[in-house]
């Protein structure tokens, strides 16, 4: 019997484990690209839904001081976010 299996049938088995493992890489850097993605996409949809509770009111300064005060606990939040996201990309 031939030592490559099946008769060379699938070519060379140490080039098709190089090609299994080039592929199992690409594919763990898409699912780390999808998970930061989604990671940002999470931080900006927490942001937006935080900012859209609010219940603003009163003068521009009041509003402004409204929304500072809500930013204050929203944004460490994200930053956490992304900050891993793109650690996980690295």
């Amino acid at each position: 019997m031939d030592e490559s299996g099946f008769g060379g049938l699938f070519g060379d088995p140490e080039e098709i484990q190089r090609r299994l493992g080039e592929f199992a890489e690409q594919m763990q850097g898409a699912q780390r690209l999808a998970w930061a993605d989604n990671a940002i996409k999470l931080a900006v949809d927490l942001t937006v839904a935080a900012i859209n509770r609010a219940n603003i009111q009163g003068t521009t300064d009041e509003q402004a001081e409204q929304l500072r005060k809500v930013m204050a606990v929203v944004f460490p939040e994200a930053v956490t976010l992304v900050r891993e996201a793109r650690e996980g990309l690295a």
